[in-house]
């Protein structure tokens, strides 16, 4: 596995775990599912965004790296919040689904975010064509 890979898992770990915890605390102060999901979302997003800029891909931050991760976490949070909602829906009712759901749609969202930040976002300067 690449170490740009484990920097990229390690960075969201501790993104979900912020997004996990903001979402419950939410639904416990009495946040319907979908905003709290969101919410929690867009906070762990916030550090994904540092964390992998800085650690995972050494990247130059800009406005338009910022404007880049904004639109795939964007993307990536209408695929969250959809894939939670379609699990829950389908999932028995219970704390067990919504753990499930929320690991589902961060699995999910996961995938979307480690390509777009590969590809897109953080992507290496193209070398020059002049020999």
């Amino acid at each position: 596995m690449s170490r740009q890979l484990l920097r990229f898992l390690a960075a969201g770990i501790t993104a979900v775990a912020i997004d996990f915890a903001s979402y419950w605390l939410l639904m416990a102060a009495g946040m319907a599912v979908a905003p709290a999901k969101a919410l929690g979302f867009l906070t762990g997003a916030a550090f994904a965004y540092i964390a992998n800029r800085d650690w995972t891909f050494r990247a130059q931050g800009s406005a338009a790296v910022l404007l880049r991760f904004t639109l795939l976490y964007l993307f990536s949070l209408g695929g969250n919040v959809a894939v939670n909602e379609v699990a829950l829906a389908i999932l028995p009712i219970g704390e067990n689904a919504r753990v499930a759901a929320f690991f589902l749609a961060t699995l999910v969202s996961a995938t979307i975010n480690f390509l777009g930040m590969k590809f897109l976002v953080f992507r290496a300067p193209a070398e020059s064509a002049v020999p």
